[in-house]
């Protein structure tokens, strides 16, 4: 048997459990440690931390709680009079003489140690008694500045980005709207403590954003300063202070307006400074815009240093990613999401889901080229263009065609579910975006739909307008918050839009974003950067929003942007197994329907692929076989013998045309590879990315 030793070292702690019952509420608490090491440490070492747990486990573990430690601190400390310890009771005091209320969760047993607070008042009390004062001044009292607590695929993002800067110097994360990109970027400059950081973004509205969130994760650390042209410091305070040794900063930056720079071939002598600045970490937000133009490179190309860190930040970065290896890519889709979300339960029996508030996408696609006649493009695609054609007077050229449109998705039918049908349909759909062709469309549509018996009932706010685009974004915001009000269950709205409103915003109150606009060429970025407007969590009147919804009108441009973002796309033999469990997925968390007619169905991923590869052999055959996608491995999916056979023929009887190559007939399996070609020329590939640096030879 060994004696245990009688005196021990004692610490504080605060934490938090994430609930509704103890939201915005912190336990101060103490324990103490046998470790006699721990003498000396500073707060929130890992010692402290783990006699903190081990004490917090007692009470916890049993019942199955989770919880998050927040601050750690021994309780004896030095003054003139030598060594002098504290309890939590003095904390407490402290807090109550303050003012602070305590939190009472048994009415019976009101001694507790939880308290209305944040972690900032907290560690304050703790230095008031250090300090032998009994109560906090009502200046340094607040409620909202505790840590943020990162979801674990956050966490998992700055963990892979501190270990890819320990080799290199880029990283991306393709990460989906909501993931939490800007604070989850700041934690990076935080952990890293860099000096100089730049963020650099396409979108100088989003400007406000980041100086809220530089907020929330530097409250507590004083030496950070933020500027911009519009918020915090000026670049030249910022790098004056910086120079003194007294602060590091974080500038924000327009990158039209860096581009404008006579350094990068621009037309003005501006932004000198900035340019001949040593950044440590540069930041580029929304890095699929405006980064990958003549200037837009050379902007970054003047930015970057021997020792610059860069982090670029999309949601949708699929004209980025050929320039990235597997290494120095995050990434975190809808998918990965909706998956997490569903998981929560099973993994965290108990805990807070934090991704409960995410809702469910579901895609519905009407053909309106087999309703509404005449409108094919050589795309075999619904031409919306055409559609709501205006004249010069600013009316619809075809305009029984499209009042006809508005009537048929009001029109109330047993066999197909039309969006604005029913009264308990509009109700849910109250709030909706529409995306349209153009300024002058949106012009002649709100005109239209306020003289609809349906839609003269709704709100028409038209944000498709001329001016400069980023005040604009800002200036639309406000009209439609405005139209939708204080009380979304009241208010009935649809925004028209040709581009604003559709990244770097959160509209709560949408529900469903009609698409009326694009054609088979529409990328996948666009698209999906519109689609995830409606995704934007909301509680209205009680009511969480677990469902939104995208009604499309060119079902097959639907089938092959969602393929393409699924990373099945339309590439020969590249339909792989794995490619096909993660369609699968997608269609999952994600189901399209499809309405044809009087009919409907739920595509699988076989459906969605048959029906890929009958679009664009309609393409080819519909453009007497001129059609450039025929022979562009990357656009076209393997077809089986039978329908080799019948495409052969088609050809035959059509004719051969100097588009063709030489050879008499085509089997399109032979534009492309094989699944084991791709698999060969991937290994390949990769082998070859790993040595990127030539080697020296002796000369």
């Amino acid at each position: 048997m060994k004696f245990t030793s009688s005196l021990k070292l004692k610490l504080i702690y605060v934490f938090r459990i994430n609930d509704a019952a103890h939201s915005g509420c912190l336990k101060i608490g103490e324990a103490t440690s046998d470790n006699e090491n721990i003498w000396g440490l500073e707060p929130n070492s890992k010692a402290l931390n783990k006699a903190a747990k081990q004490r917090i486990d007692q009470y916890t573990q049993t019942a199955g709680i989770a919880y998050d430690l927040l601050y750690t601190e021994l309780t004896i400390y030095n003054d003139k009079n030598g060594l002098k310890a504290f309890s939590d009771h003095e904390v407490h005091n402290v807090l109550t003489r303050s003012g602070v209320k305590k939190k009472i969760f048994d009415s019976k047993n009101k001694a507790n140690e939880w308290f209305i607070t944040d972690l900032e008042t907290v560690k304050k009390a703790i230095a008031a008694v250090k300090e032998g004062k009994d109560s906090l001044h009502s200046s340094e009292i607040s409620e909202t500045q505790n840590p943020i607590v990162f979801r674990p695929e956050q966490k998992e993002a700055i963990e892979k980005t501190a270990k890819q800067f320990k080799k290199g110097n880029e990283m991306l994360w393709f990460a989906k709207m909501r993931f939490g990109k800007t604070l989850s970027a700041l934690k990076v400059v935080k952990e890293h403590e860099f000096t100089r950081t730049l963020i650099l973004t396409h979108r100088p509205v989003v400007d406000k954003g980041w100086f809220e969130d530089f907020g929330k994760i530097f409250y507590d650390a004083p030496q950070y300063l933020y500027g911009s042209k519009n918020q915090g410091n000026q670049f030249t305070t910022l790098e004056r202070e910086c120079k003194k040794g007294n602060s590091k900063y974080i500038y924000f930056a327009s990158m039209q307006d860096l581009r404008g720079s006579e350094l990068v071939g621009g037309n003005f002598n501006k932004n000198d400074e900035i340019f001949g600045t040593t950044w440590d970490f540069v930041i580029v937000d929304e890095a699929h815009e405006g980064t990958q133009t003549e200037l837009g490179t050379n902007v970054l190309r003047e930015l970057k240093k021997e020792h610059t860190k860069v982090l670029h930040l999309s949601g949708t970065p699929f004209n980025l990613l050929d320039n990235y290896q597997e290494e120095e890519i995050y990434t975190w889709d809808y998918v990965m999401e909706q998956k997490a979300k569903a998981d929560w339960d099973k993994i965290h029996f108990g805990d807070p889901n934090p991704y409960a508030p995410l809702p469910k996408l579901n895609i519905f696609t009407y053909d309106l080229g087999k309703l509404l006649h005449g409108y094919i493009d050589e795309e075999v695609a619904f031409n919306f263009r055409e559609f709501f054609r205006v004249n010069e007077t600013g009316s619809f050229l075809h305009e029984k065609d499209v009042f006809s449109f508005l009537n048929l998705i009001c029109k109330s039918d047993a066999e197909s579910n039309y969006p604005y049908s029913t009264e308990e349909y509009r109700s849910n759909f109250r709030h909706s975006l529409w995306m349209v062709p153009g300024v002058k469309e949106a012009k002649a549509l709100s005109a239209m739909l306020k003289l609809h018996p349906v839609f003269g009932q709704f709100d028409i706010v038209n944000v498709a307008g001329d001016g400069d685009e980023e005040e604009a974004n800002e200036e639309a915001l406000k009209k439609v918050e405005k139209a939708i009000g204080d009380n979304p269950h009241e208010t009935y709205t649809i925004t028209l839009s040709c581009g604003r409103l559709t990244t770097g915003v959160s509209v709560k109150a949408w529900t469903a974003v009609f698409m009326l606009s694009g054609s088979h060429n529409t990328s996948a970025s666009a698209y999906m950067q519109t689609i995830f407007r409606v995704q934007t969590p909301a509680t209205i009147n009680g009511k969480v929003k677990e469902e939104c919804f995208v009604f499309d009108f060119a079902p097959d441009r639907t089938l092959k942007v969602i393929a393409e973002t699924a990373k099945v796309s339309a590439k020969a033999g590249k339909t792989t197994g794995e490619d096909r469990k993660i369609m699968g997925e997608f269609l999952n968390f994600c189901p399209i329907i499809a309405f044809d007619g009087s009919r409907m169905r739920d595509y699988d991923v076989n459906g969605m692929l048959e029906q890929l590869k009958k679009v664009y052999i309609e393409r080819v055959v519909n453009n007497g076989f001129e059609d450039q996608h025929l022979y562009n491995r990357d656009q076209l999916m393997q077809l089986d013998d039978v329908e080799v056979e019948e495409f052969n023929g088609l050809k035959k009887v059509i004719g051969s045309t100097k588009a063709m190559p030489k050879s008499k007939d085509i089997e399109i399996n032979k534009q492309g590879f094989t699944e084991e070609d791709y698999e060969q020329i991937e290994q390949a590939q990769k082998k070859k990315k790993k040595n990127l640096v030539p080697k020296r030879t002796n000369c």
